[in-house]
């Protein structure tokens, strides 16, 4: 596995395990970053569609693609700006930018490996 492409399998374990967290046990992982509980349905689902996120990056990583990778960098940046404008807005609290971060970070670790390689 290149170094890119362990920059994406490491993303997507990180993906996987924060949605199963929001399928499994939405209000422990909402009470961990300082939000409220809900009932509705949309964080399990949401957290669904995260392990299966997780799942591409995983395997996109195993398989070396690049054309991804490059596509995830761009993807993940734009999350981060996002996020960011969310918390401007008053739309979502501060703990949103360590998701936020966390796909910055993971952004740059794929950029600077697909540049050395």
């Amino acid at each position: 596995m290149s170094s890119a492409g362990l920059s994406l399998f490491v993303f997507g374990i990180y993906v996987a395990l924060s949605g199963l967290g929001f399928a499994l046990i939405p209000n422990t992982a909402l009470d961990m970053f300082g939000m409220p509980a809900t009932e509705e349905p949309w964080l399990r689902i949401l957290g669904v569609v995260m392990v299966a996120l997780g799942y591409y990056y995983v395997q996109t990583g195993r398989k070396d693609i690049r054309s991804f990778f490059r596509w995830s960098i761009h993807a993940r940046v734009g999350v981060f700006v996002v996020f960011v404008i969310f918390y401007f807005l008053n739309w979502a609290p501060l703990t949103i930018l360590m998701f936020g971060a966390a796909d910055l970070i993971g952004s740059i670790w794929t950029f600077f490996a697909l540049r050395s390689a």
